[in-house]
């Protein structure tokens, strides 16, 4: 079937390593929507943090943010989907990280909220263009605002592997445990996932499965790549995602986001 919605992760996929769109993939990405295909954005990022890219790609659709536990459009800002923690099951995660001396972030209300402004959080900070809120207490804001995601800051990680496979004993039907490169964990409700976020764009759209393309190259893009009719690995991605891809492309830095375009959606277009 002809694909007709694109789904393309941001970090280490559309973006090179200095966090920028290449001119080529915005190129292609206008090809692509000038042949009336939806392309949106699906990544674990937070969506504020997310909308930049949209808009400068002028993408007026649905965006996958935080792993999945939101749809948000990027213009209107009219939510399809959001699926949070349950407060006292966050709260119950927070006490029992913070006993086992990792470090964890918040994120509730589109806001990051920690403990201490560390090294990690500048970086994540200076990357994303998002100004952290530092609180006394983690536990105070979930009396405000649900939780979108818990993030585990670990120092190894050997420390990252044995806490995985405590939450997921322990919760692993409740939550969606994911990682974010080495050190880090993502915990969200276990139904935010981006397959089941790209599935509700795909709905909303009347587009079959088959007619759907994901692109990614990390653990959090295996629900989507598994899930669409065509799962595109970056060349970048680690070997359990290559399994798991219909096809892989080049990597983030040689424009591999690009070349799947061309070759599952341009081809014979020419340039």
């Amino acid at each position: 079937m002809a694909i007709k919605l694109v789904a393309i992760d941001l970090d280490d996929t559309l973006l090179d390593a200095r966090h920028r769109i290449s001119e080529q993939c915005i190129t292609d990405i206008r090809r692509v929507r000038n042949k009336g295909i939806h392309v949106t954005l699906a990544t674990g990022r937070m969506y504020q943090a997310t909308l930049p890219y949209a808009r400068q790609l002028a993408l007026d659709i649905p965006l996958i943010a935080y792993q999945g536990a939101l749809v948000k459009s990027s213009y209107s800002g009219e939510v399809f989907y959001y699926q949070t923690i349950a407060t006292e099951l966050a709260l119950e995660l927070l006490i029992m990280l913070k006993q086992s001396g990792v470090s964890c972030y918040l994120y509730c209300n589109d806001t990051l909220y920690l403990e201490e402004l560390n090294d990690d959080a500048r970086y994540y900070a200076r990357v994303t263009n998002i100004k952290p809120c530092v609180v006394p207490r983690l536990e105070d804001t979930l009396q405000l605002y649900a939780a979108t995601e818990i993030m585990v800051v670990t120092n190894e990680p050997e420390d990252t592997d044995k806490i995985e496979a405590c939450l997921t004993s322990r919760y692993g039907s409740k939550l969606h445990i994911t990682r974010f490169k080495d050190r880090n964990l993502e915990l969200m409700d276990s139904r935010a996932t981006k397959a089941n976020a790209l599935e509700v764009i795909a709905s909303h759209y009347n587009i079959k499965r088959e007619e759907v393309m994901a692109i990614g190259d990390g653990y959090n893009d295996l629900p989507m790549i598994k899930w669409a009719g065509i799962g595109v690995a970056m060349g970048n991605a680690p070997d359990i995602v290559k399994a798991a891809a219909d096809y892989i492309t080049l990597s983030n830095e040689e424009e591999g986001v690009s070349e799947a375009l061309r070759r599952f959606i341009l081809v014979g277009d020419g340039d």
